[in-house]
């Protein structure tokens, strides 16, 4: 490494800082409005994968543990430790692919820091509004970190959920605890220690990538409770010669992570999905859906051709998923079911996890997708920004024809996004099959308000 790729500028101490002392009344009134929306969508993916086989392991291999049990695990009577309640609540709501995204970032923040916070939260009895700082300077190292690092952080085989989301979860919990600057500080070296998640699971699938979000939430937690405790880490464990930025990226802009810090807020560039699947894929399940809706039958189409950004080629683009993980990321897969199940469904389509799985061995879906190729289109790559991801999807007709659809701002985007009251709708939709109807609006009630709360036991009350 040549001496002129060094920094001096002490990127992991501005954080700390930042962490210790951004105040809620800093926040501009586009977070302050994001960040309810953000935790209701974080509690509806909780609700989605909270009764999955993989989600009920690993509740069933830490429930008897036996340290201090102050945390919940979402939606049961079941009270464990700090760092296992984050993740298994990390692994309920992140493990379905249908959680928000960052897309300059490369990264879901929300399934990381939301149930470390939440864990700490039910720990050290803070408010409402002490919550929702401590998320947002959890979002906003998180974001900045990545965005620093990417897409040669992506490239190189990491996922940033959780390599990166590990920073966003020891600087919330790190703020909660109230830690001073320096502990903060070394919360992130430990954090950096800590930081782990390779994507090998884009290629050959596998259920590694449901306990990413989880592991990254514990580990957040154990970085802030140790730094609590005395233990430090490296000063320079971000920007170091051999700190995490360096270690784990082929390029690394400081400037990035502290550029306007506590002014410009990069969590207003958060998108939500309404489908279950990568944030780049949204586009295009929604230009399908479009199809469909117009009156486009499966059995119309010989094959299919969707545009797409050239960073989705090795990762998104596989048209042979071997299992649901694979199928949830891959777009060929997403856009062909969208297109046949489309046709029975009434409103809007959302693809859901149990569609995944219900169809992930049907063998219209299957040959469909067989049919499917991705290809770059350079415009979907000239209109991708770093808030969201363009798509085209063009079916070419066995009469010859083709119809086709592109889709600029995919809606859940910065450009396109949802309003509280539909998100407020999503999660009462799946909220209904688990509770009664009054509580979710009871909760919801809660919820919106979160900032006036004096303790978020109200958010903790829903039980099936």
């Amino acid at each position: 490494m040549s001496n002129h790729s060094i920094t001096p500028i002490p990127v992991t101490k501005i954080l700390g800082e930042f962490i210790s002392q951004l105040q809620w009344e800093q926040a501009s009134a586009k977070v302050k409005e994001i960040m309810p929306i953000l935790m209701i969508d974080y509690f509806r993916a909780g609700i989605a994968g909270q009764d999955r086989y993989w989600t009920n392991l690993a509740t069933e291999l830490y429930e008897s543990h036996t340290s201090d049990r102050t945390a919940s695990v979402l939606y049961t009577d079941l009270k464990i430790d700090i760092s296992r309640a984050a993740f298994i609540n990390g692994v309920a709501s992140g493990s379905l692919d249908w959680d928000d995204s960052h897309v300059a970032a490369i990264i879901h923040p929300g399934v990381v820091i939301w149930p470390a916070a939440i864990a700490m939260a039910e720990h050290v009895n803070v408010t409402g509004k002490e919550l929702l700082t401590a998320v947002l300077v959890g979002y906003e190292t998180a974001i900045r970190i990545g965005m620093s690092i990417q897409p040669e952080h992506s490239l190189r085989g990491f996922q940033g959920t959780p390599t990166c989301g590990v920073f966003g979860a020891a600087a919330a919990c790190a703020r909660l605890l109230k830690l001073s600057p320096d502990k903060c500080r070394d919360a992130l070296g430990i954090a950096a220690t800590f930081s782990c998640g390779i994507s090998q699971f884009f290629v050959s699938g596998s259920d590694i990538k449901r306990f990413h979000s989880g592991k990254a939430a514990a580990n957040g937690v154990e970085a802030a409770l140790l730094a609590y405790m005395g233990l430090t880490g490296p000063h320079d464990a971000i920007e170091g010669t051999q700190g995490f930025a360096r270690a784990f990226s082929d390029r690394f802009d400081p400037e990035t992570v502290i550029s306007n810090l506590s002014q410009d807020f990069v969590t207003e560039w958060i998108s939500l999905k309404p489908h279950v699947g990568s944030v780049r894929m949204q586009a295009a399940i929604e230009a399908a859906s479009r199809l469909s809706k117009e009156g486009l039958k499966a059995e119309q189409i010989q094959s299919i051709t969707i545009g797409i950004h050239g960073a989705m080629v090795s990762k998104l683009a596989s048209n042979q998923p071997v299992d649901v993980q694979q199928a949830q990321l891959s777009t060929p897969f997403a856009v062909a079911m969208a297109l046949i199940i489309g046709e029975s469904r009434s409103g809007l389509l959302a693809l859901s996890i149990d569609d995944y799985e219900s169809n992930i061995q049907d063998p219209k879906v299957r040959d469909l997708c067989g049919r499917t190729t991705c290809v770059v289109d350079s415009e979907v790559e000239s209109l991708t920004t770093r808030e969201s991801v363009a798509g085209r999807v063009t079916c070419h007709l066995k009469d010859g024809t083709t119809r086709s659809a592109f889709v600029a701002s995919p809606k859940g985007c910065p450009e396109n996004p949802m309003s509280i009251e539909e998100v407020a709708d999503r999660f009462q939709g799946l909220g209904v099959s688990v509770f009664l109807k009054s509580e979710c609006e009871n909760w919801l009630h809660h919820a919106v308000h979160v900032q006036d709360l004096q303790s978020i036991s109200p958010l903790m009350n829903l039980r099936k």
